[in-house]
């Protein structure tokens, strides 16, 4: 009698990874990149709509400047919009990310899905990052349109290292804000707007930190926008006083700057991590990951 046929093993797919390794990792966070894109290519419409409004705003901001005749204030507020317009779209499309995901009717599956919370969130963190950059240089370069920036191609670079060290701030920030939605499906997105308000009025973005009232100015420390405003005027030379644009300074010159700005993201992202866990152990045990109710 003839022994039994052991059937062949299978050759390993080169493209599989074993769950739970660094690699399945990094592939499920890029997932959730490729997926957030279709999302916002799905509404494609829409985000041209909201990028028009962004630039018009920040070229209508910008003309104020002009019209007094002012070069310093010119820079000033440009600086003001091109950040606002990254940052503002960094902290809104990380804190509504939920709501998109009821909208969509996903959440349950995100949220059964067999990655890490962490792995989820980087993902969407990762694509917002991006997101918010491509509307913030467009923003820039709409403005440029209307006036001579004035500004040296490689201010504008050193700038932008100081943009994407600040993002780590406003990605922890954003994660916090991100259960607002989880918590309550009717008015949490609305809760994130109010958020990103305040700090539009504490971060001293188209106004120095100097003309807010006494009793808010030290609010002003709490947010990463403040140093990141701070760092870009020094670069560009805003940072004093009159009309007469001065004598920047090198990355080398808002190195205090940057230290604070990657403190806010060793603190808010692991903080913005856990507070994010807690409430989605919350809405499990409550039941308040349905889409309506």
């Amino acid at each position: 009698m003839s022994a039994p046929v052991t059937p062949p093993t299978p050759a390993p797919d080169p493209a599989r990874t074993t769950p739970g390794t660094f690699a399945h990792q990094i592939r499920a966070a890029w997932a959730f990149v490729f997926r957030d894109f279709h999302l916002t290519r799905r509404y494609w419409s829409w985000v041209l709509v909201f990028t028009f409004y962004d630039m018009v705003t920040a070229a209508s901001i910008m003309l104020i400047g002009v019209a007094a005749h002012n070069p310093r204030l010119t820079l000033t507020l440009l600086l003001g919009a091109v950040m606002w317009s990254f940052l503002g779209r960094l902290f809104g499309e990380i804190a509504n990310s939920i709501s998109y995901e009821r909208w969509e009717g996903t959440i349950e599956y995100t949220f059964m899905a067999p990655v890490s919370r962490l792995t989820h969130l980087v993902g969407v963190s990762l694509f917002a990052g991006a997101y918010a950059l491509l509307r913030g240089v467009l923003v820039f370069l709409f403005m440029s349109l209307f006036v001579d920036i004035g500004a040296s191609f490689v201010q504008v670079l050193e700038c932008l290292v100081v943009f994407v060290v600040a993002s780590l701030g406003f990605m922890g920030i954003g994660l916090m804000a991100a259960v607002l939605p989880v918590m309550s499906t009717e008015n949490g997105a609305q809760a994130t707007n109010i958020i990103q308000a305040v700090f539009l009025l504490i971060s001293g973005v188209y106004y120095p930190v100097s003309v807010l009232p006494a009793w808010l100015q030290p609010i002003s420390a709490l947010s990463p926008a403040t140093y990141a405003l701070n760092a870009c005027r020094k670069i560009l030379g805003v940072n004093g006083t009159g009309t007469v644009i001065q004598p920047g300074v090198t990355l080398a010159g808002v190195l205090p700057e940057l230290g604070i700005l990657l403190l806010f993201g060793l603190v808010t992202i692991p903080l913005g991590l856990f507070v994010f866990g807690r409430a989605e152990t919350w809405a499990k045990r409550t039941g308040k990951l349905k889409r309506a109710g």
